[in-house]
């Protein structure tokens, strides 16, 4: 059976660095992410999370089509240190271009040397 579709808005915090989706209103799931420096080297996504009763409903793979087209939109790359929005990329590289493992290297230097990114 397909994962059930859930109308979901969502809404960049950049200022927190978060891309929320919320439904009904409510926030249902969140990537936290940092912009690489220097800016606008990057948008870095490193963790994302859906609410457990929002499970299922196709809200983390809006979130991450949401952030690839975010940064497209900026013109900048995304580096998927995200479990799952690495995986997301494998499965949708016609939205979802891949970077230099030099920039892989340099947004891990950065996240290890802020952990407040984390």
């Amino acid at each position: 059976m397909a994962a059930e579709k859930t109308a979901v808005e969502i809404r960049d915090d950049r200022e927190h660095g978060k891309l929320v989706a919320y439904v009904d209103g409510a926030a249902a799931g969140v990537i936290a992410y940092f912009v690489m420096d220097p800016e606008p080297g990057a948008l870095v996504p490193v963790h994302t999370v859906v609410e457990p009763a929002h499970e299922g409903k196709g809200i983390a793979g809006s979130l991450a089509g949401e952030f690839y087209r975010m940064a497209a939109r900026e013109g900048v790359p995304v580096v998927p240190l995200c479990p799952y929005v690495a995986k997301w990329a494998q499965r949708h590289p016609e939205q979802a271009p891949a970077v230099s493992e030099e920039l892989v290297q340099g947004a891990r230097q950065q996240l290890e040397s802020h952990p407040e990114l984390l």
